[in-house]
């Protein structure tokens, strides 16, 4: 199966927040493809990340390394150059960006918990981010097959929202959501052969769910590889017919 549909040539992805968790275990599963040509590893500090570095070693100029904060735009451009330099087109793209209770972000359990800096910094990273990327790499998607898939989270669906809390967290991954399916519509327009996608990965063992995983119920919390290879297979299976929808790790659609 190819790694995106429609796509017949080795591809050039791109992987966002890829020096840790699922990104850094997205980088890892990519270069282990031989379909794979390149793999830009976008990260806040990926030029002086031990696990990136020995990717590096291992795969040699297959990786490239980007030190990019995607909540900054001029930070955004140096990444557009970096990636220009070695190819015109970008096939699959991954946002792996996401907080939850760092930044000043926090899990609220209820109202009184909400403050302006959570929202902020929970929306600026969870939500504001991925966008922002998006923006920045429509030139390198809107020829070819092309996916964009963001990492979103079942609690960001509103129709699935029966426990209420994490307020910040809840509603910055729902504006995510209300992000990328809006984005399909015009890269639809831009490029019939696109695709954007929102990904819920599961409960994965990461600095995310670290405060959490006491309550994660037995069998339901994921390694971060596991994680990234249901990522692969969900987006190997969903091409333009599926652009703009919301997907849980085991293909199973999510109500928005």
């Amino acid at each position: 199966m190819s790694l995106i549909p429609g796509l017949d040539s080795k591809a050039h992805v791109l992987i966002a927040g890829a020096s840790r968790g699922i990104g850094l275990a997205l980088c890892t599963a990519m270069l282990a493809r031989e379909d794979v040509a390149h793999v830009w590893a976008a990260a806040r500090k990926a030029s002086t990340s031990t696990e990136l570095a020995g990717l590096a070693e291992t795969y040699g100029d297959r990786l490239k390394r980007v030190d990019c904060d995607a909540r900054d735009e001029r930070a955004l451009e140096t990444l557009v150059s970096e990636v220009r330099a070695g190819s015109e087109h970008l096939h699959l793209v991954i946002s792996a960006l996401g907080i939850l209770h760092q930044d000043g972000a926090k899990p609220e359990k209820g109202l009184a918990q909400v403050t302006l800096a959570s929202l902020q910094a929970s929306f600026t990273t969870n939500a504001f981010a991925p966008i922002l990327l998006l923006k920045h790499l429509l030139p390198l998607l809107r020829k070819q097959p092309s996916t964009f898939a963001a990492l979103s989270a079942r609690v960001g669906s509103i129709g699935d929202n029966r426990l209420g809390g994490w307020y910040s967290y809840r509603a910055s991954k729902a504006a995510l959501n209300q992000l990328l399916h809006t984005a399909s519509i015009e890269l639809k327009r831009l490029n019939p052969a696109s695709t954007v996608l929102a990904i819920h990965p599961g409960t994965t063992d990461t600095e995310l769910s670290q405060p959490f995983q006491s309550k994660v119920p037995d069998g339901q919390l994921f390694e971060p590889a596991f994680s990234a290879d249901r990522i692969i297979e969900l987006v190997a299976a969903h091409g333009p017919a599926d652009s703009g929808t919301f997907w849980a790790w085991d293909n199973k659609p999510i109500v928005w």
